[in-house]
């Protein structure tokens, strides 16, 4: 961190004395004032609910600017590494901080894909679930267990068993992700093929059966791997923030990645492109195309409790740049699909055009989301709604990985112990029951 020439003061209304606190400076975006020492020098923490104007960390890896909406890993911009990078290389650059040379694109390549397979007994793990059980829920449990699988690679404190646990889990997250889909239609587990891409394999083991010959079709893969990479890693998340915090205990990689998968799982989160599906059913079954101008109708009405899924973001206060290269996809696998005219794939171009054209929306900045074309892919490509998520989680798993090393590497980091402002009852003492 580079230290600031100039200070912050501050002072209390009170008659306090005031408190210099140091202000530091990033490459990029925002300087942090350093509150560290404010409780010892006041007897004072501050209060910020949902870290909105707090840094936990100070990180190298992800950069984003939400006004003009630029997303940046190690420096690289997404729309750059979208368009002329894969998916593995990006996993390199996340987790070395450059983008790997011939040699090194080959040999990580050969890493990564030498490990897909997963340990014959996940199978037998995978039966005591219900047939009918969320693939999150499946994929927290499996994720957790490969802690007890992998033993030789479980320390977080080594930076050995860090990396093996990092191309382990790169690896056989497609395999246990297309497990959890296989488990739940009945259909025997294809195994990885080693000649095929990271995204081309992952479609086989998901759709192929015994029966017959798979194909990957390179439209298809292609328009997965651009998924997996729009998804690599978005700053301190949630789910990011809640590996950390795990991670600082000391726990395994392992354990801290399964962590991030449980937090992923929610709807405001990971699961918004799960949601954003659900609604267009929804305005389907009421009607579809003719019902979009009443619905939102509704969703302008703030006390109808109608909400709009996939449009707007946290972060981005302009078009999401992940969103334009997820629409130019989506509209390259609807053309090689065939389904221009799928009534939902129809609903949901509507709902795109009155976002982008209706002041109300325009004003708010309520442009359509990485979510919404994501989500309208992967239900093009045949991956159910509830699995969404898991795909999520499985491109996510590299952004989780780089950023625990990051902070079990940094010589500053503790274990996570955020404070709160209390507003219990003060101390009182127990009475004994008849005086109640």
């Amino acid at each position: 961190m580079k230290l600031a020439d100039n200070k912050a003061t501050l002072s209390f209304s009170n008659g306090s004395p005031s408190i210099d606190l140091p202000v530091y400076q990033g490459n990029i975006g925002p300087d942090v004032i350093d509150i560290r020492k404010l409780y010892a020098q006041t007897g004072m923490f501050t209060y910020d609910p949902g870290f909105l104007s707090t840094a936990s960390c100070q990180s190298a890896i992800t950069y984003i600017d939400g006004d003009k909406g630029e997303l940046l890993y190690r420096g690289y911009p997404i729309e750059q590494l979208a368009t002329g990078a894969d998916y593995l290389d990006t996993c390199y650059l996340l987790l070395n901080g450059d983008l790997p040379n011939a040699t090194q694109q080959k040999d990580f390549h050969k890493l990564v894909t030498n490990h897909t397979m997963v340990n014959e007994q996940m199978q037998f793990f995978l039966r005591g679930f219900r047939r009918d059980s969320h693939p999150m829920a499946i994929l927290t449990g499996l994720v957790g267990a490969m802690s007890a699988f992998y033993h030789d690679s479980t320390d977080i404190n080594n930076p050995e068993h860090r990396n093996i646990a990092a191309i382990r889990l790169i690896a056989k997250m497609p395999t246990l992700v297309a497990m959890a889909y296989k488990y739940k239609i009945g259909q025997p587990y294809i195994y990885p093929k080693n000649d095929l891409s990271y995204a081309g394999n992952f479609l086989r083991m998901m759709f192929a059966t015994p029966c017959e010959e798979y194909k990957v079709n390179p439209v298809l893969e292609r328009a997965l791997d651009r998924i997996f990479i729009l998804h690599a890693d978005h700053e301190q998340n949630a789910s990011t923030s809640t590996v950390r915090l795990c991670a600082s205990s000391g726990t395994n990689p392992f354990a801290a990645i399964a962590a991030g998968v449980a937090c992923l799982w929610g709807p405001a989160h990971g699961g918004a492109n799960e949601a954003c599906l659900n609604m267009l059913e929804d305005i389907q079954a009421q009607g579809g195309v003719a019902k979009v101008g009443e619905f939102m109708e509704k969703v302008k009405d703030k006390n109808s409790g109608v909400k709009l899924m996939g449009f707007g973001h946290r972060v981005y206060k302009n078009y999401d740049p992940r969103a334009k290269l997820m629409q130019e996809t989506c509209n390259e696998v609807l053309a090689e699909l065939g389904l221009e005219n799928d009534p939902l794939f129809k609903l949901a171009k509507e709902l795109e055009k009155i976002a982008l054209e209706d002041d109300y929306f325009v004003q708010r900045k309520l442009y359509p989301n990485v979510d919404f074309y994501s989500g309208i892919v992967q239900r093009a490509i045949g991956i159910p709604v509830n699995l969404f998520t898991g795909i999520f989680a499985l491109a996510r798993t590299v952004g989780w990985i780089a950023q625990l090393n990051e902070m079990i590497s940094d010589p500053e980091y503790k274990i996570g112990r955020p404070r709160q402002l209390f507003t219990g009852s003060v101390k009182r003492d127990v009475k004994p029951v008849g005086q109640r």
